[in-house]
């Protein structure tokens, strides 16, 4: 089945997407040349990217990049906190082998305080970026962290193009919500379907991605395929997955975990040692692959890029 679609405002018919033409679409991102691709990539990801099928092409290292040293492909893809798909961090590679659904388009609507609200597809979606390659550290409250290469564009590119007007003072992002293809959904462990905030000069921050891949590769369903939100200075469930809505609100959003547990989860979730989780401390982390913990630094180590955002708040109790 067809639908007719707004894309950021009004799309002529003439520019609907025929659905065959979609899938074949995918399916030639999905068969490009992988040779091409891995000799953009840093050495350290030739080999990973080289074993695999899917490929993004013409990528370009961000100069936002950390120097650290990658995690390694299998860990960032075995290794996942997708509460959709499991609590355990082991369901979610199992689980999520064949999501989303390739039948059935993908598509993200935008809303709210905005002058160019739409709905529109995956592909249209991406088409206007350019993808950059973005080696970011992502940080988890469980006090366990990766450094993941993400392949995306900035948040903030989007959020121009639909024109937010005064009345926006936050973003609300959405997961998909279907527990015929997400099982987790099916037990009352969240109030699905998963929801997320940032403040627009959050949103707005260069370091903020929309990211449609990793290691050069498009995103697996485990790791929030086809698009989701990398906030690298906040902990991990922030960074939303899956997302099916983009919603510009005048009040701050009541995030999935802040309803769950409001004692444990704020909306802030900034990296910050010295604010203790009720059930553990945040001070020190272990990165996957590494034996001893290290010291967890504020902000994730972005002061430089996201302290000033923060100006005057006390961190202690907006956290």
């Amino acid at each position: 089945m067809i639908f007719i679609k707004k894309r950021l405002g009004e799309l002529p018919a003439s520019e609907i997407t025929d659905h065959q033409v979609y899938l074949d679409r995918r399916q030639f991102l999905n068969k490009s040349a992988t040779l091409a691709t891995a000799s953009l990539l840093p050495v350290s990801m030739v080999n990973a990217a080289t074993e695999l099928e899917a490929t993004f092409i013409n990528l370009k290292q961000s100069p936002l990049s950390t120097d650290d040293e990658l995690t390694t492909y299998e860990s960032v893809t075995t290794y996942n906190n997708f509460y959709e798909f499991g609590t355990d961090k082991t369901s979610p590679a199992i689980l999520a082998e064949k999501f989303p659904d390739k039948s059935k388009p993908w598509r993200v609507t935008i809303e709210g305080e905005c002058d160019k609200p739409g709905e529109y597809d995956y592909d249209d979606l991406i088409r206007p970026f350019t993808l950059e390659e973005r080696i970011y550290r992502f940080r988890c409250v469980e006090g366990w962290s990766m450094v993941i290469p993400w392949v995306g564009f900035p948040l903030a590119d989007l959020i121009k193009r639909a024109q937010p007007n005064s009345r926006a003072k936050f973003v609300e992002f959405t997961t998909l919500y279907d527990p015929k293809q997400m099982p987790g959904q099916r037990r009352s462990v969240l109030d699905w379907p998963y929801v997320e905030g940032l403040r627009i000069d959050e949103a707005m921050n260069p370091l903020t991605l929309l990211s449609v891949g990793l290691y050069g590769q498009e995103l697996l369903g485990q790791n929030g395929a086809p698009i989701r939100l990398v906030v690298p200075w906040k902990y991990g469930f922030k960074s939303i997955k899956s997302i099916v809505k983009i919603r510009f609100v005048e009040t701050m959003p009541n995030s999935a975990w802040m309803k769950a547990g409001p004692r444990e989860y704020g909306f802030y979730s900034n990296v910050n040692p010295d604010v203790d989780h009720p059930r553990w401390s945040q001070n020190k982390e272990r990165r996957i692959g590494e034996f001893l913990k290290r010291k967890t630094e504020i902000f994730n180590g972005y002061s430089e890029q996201v302290a000033h955002l923060y100006t005057g708040l006390d961190l202690t109790k907006n956290f």
